[in-house]
């Protein structure tokens, strides 16, 4: 059977050149450093705005949350990202945070009220898992309870909330603006790198199944 990266070397070859440039671009500012997590967020226009948000600002995973309602992408809004963040889908919150934390993520939950810190001065340091929930309910009191931390943005105006998909943005822009001037050792491993661009370049290449089927069986 062959590797990954012997796969990923074989799609490359159907891949123009300026895609592989634009790959090798995109994976070096990629980072699992910080992950977002959504629960049960019923509108379809944010959490696709949300996964938009991850690849834009470099975040390669975002994990949803389908408590009570199950979710689909709306590509319209979403852009295309779905073809460049990896989706992870949980049944249960509970399934959420005991595999985070089993890849050493501190949980971190949004929150408009409360002792919660800045995005300004809030330890970019550990690698966290960011939580966000709907703007009307906020995040369940599972995860408020089992958060390490709170992160706010701070407020000045009468309204005391933003949308979902806004917050994600304003928090990701700071935080990983201030991650790629710091020392932490934020980007990818080469192995996460070479299993990132083999789902890209099976998400680009049209029948990229029936040749991967072909190489395996004259491999």
């Amino acid at each position: 059977m062959p590797t990954p990266t012997e796969l990923l070397n074989f799609l490359e070859h159907y891949l123009t050149p300026r895609r592989k440039m634009l790959f090798e671009k995109v994976i070096n500012q990629r980072t699992n450093h910080f992950t977002l997590a959504i629960q049960d967020v019923y509108q379809l226009h944010n959490t696709s705005a949300v996964m938009r948000s991850c690849d834009v600002f470099g975040v390669q995973n975002l994990h949803v949350i389908e408590e009570h309602k199950p979710k689909r992408i709306d590509k319209e809004i979403a852009m295309g990202a779905q073809k460049w963040v990896s989706v992870n889908r949980y049944n249960t919150t509970k399934e959420c945070i005991k595999s985070l934390r089993e890849k050493n993520y501190q949980i971190v939950a949004t929150a408009p009220h409360g002792k919660a810190i800045s995005p300004q001065d809030f330890d970019i340091f550990q690698p966290t898992a960011l939580f966000f929930g709907t703007e009307k309910e906020g995040l369940s009191d599972e995860v408020l309870q089992e958060a390490d931390a709170q992160i706010q943005i701070p407020m000045r105006g009468f309204s005391e909330s933003l949308n979902i998909s806004v917050s994600a943005a304003i928090i990701l822009n700071i935080l990983t603006e201030r991650l790629h001037n710091s020392d932490v050792n934020w980007q990818l491993s080469e192995v996460e790198k070479n299993n990132v661009k083999l789902d890209w370049a099976k998400k680009s290449i049209k029948n990229s199944d029936l040749l991967i089927e072909k190489f395996i069986k004259h491999s």
